[in-house]
């Protein structure tokens, strides 16, 4: 699967972690999926076809979902309204993607592989579960040290820029707040 050598998913990857996730909820059809994936994407990315223009068929080709009806054949495309499953290896797959890192800044695209963790998080094991709360607290306090070395360089040089940084600042001590304490309700 590629990563980056750090273990942060690429944008393709991010679409696979949507698809894969929505099925490990059961079985859907091939059309409900990729309107499913592509409207969350879109809706936390705005339409952006070096996220969504990678095709889903990709999964099945690489074995990580398959139809239901063993009579669909395997090279053959998948219609609309053929229902697709996770296959083994895309349960295996999923994991991997849950378990990654995210990469700093809070790009548009780290906050929607946030999201999909955050929706999934359920299907790690406790530990797993709480090593990828821990990294979120890492990361949110990694963006707090950047953002506060931003502010400090800006207050005096733009103050509106500097009132905007402090909105960030805001929302990403509250967001290390929430992390912090669902990783401790998990102990």
């Amino acid at each position: 699967m590629p990563t980056y050598r750090d273990q942060t998913l690429i944008p393709t990857e991010a679409i696979r972690l949507a698809a894969l996730g929505a099925l490990s909820e059961g079985p859907r059809q091939y059309g409900d999926l990729a309107v499913a994936v592509r409207h969350f994407a879109s809706r936390m990315l705005g339409p952006t076809l070096d996220v969504l223009g990678p095709s889903i068929e990709t999964l099945r080709h690489e074995g990580l979902i398959e139809p239901v009806d063993p009579r669909a054949g395997h090279g053959q495309s998948l219609k609309g309204d053929t229902p697709v499953r996770l296959a083994a290896a895309g349960r295996t797959a999923l994991v991997e993607l849950l378990k990654s890192r995210v990469r700093a800044p809070m790009t548009d695209l780290a906050k929607m592989v946030v999201a999909l963790k955050l929706r999934h998080l359920h299907l790690l094991e406790p530990a797993d579960r709480k090593a990828q709360l821990q990294m979120l607290v890492e990361l949110a306090e990694a963006e707090l040290v950047r953002l506060r070395d931003l502010h400090g360089q800006q207050a005096g040089e733009s103050p509106l820029l500097a009132d905007w940084l402090a909105q960030d600042i805001a929302q990403t001590e509250q967001r290390l707040a929430w992390y912090r304490d669902k990783m401790n309700s998990l102990e």
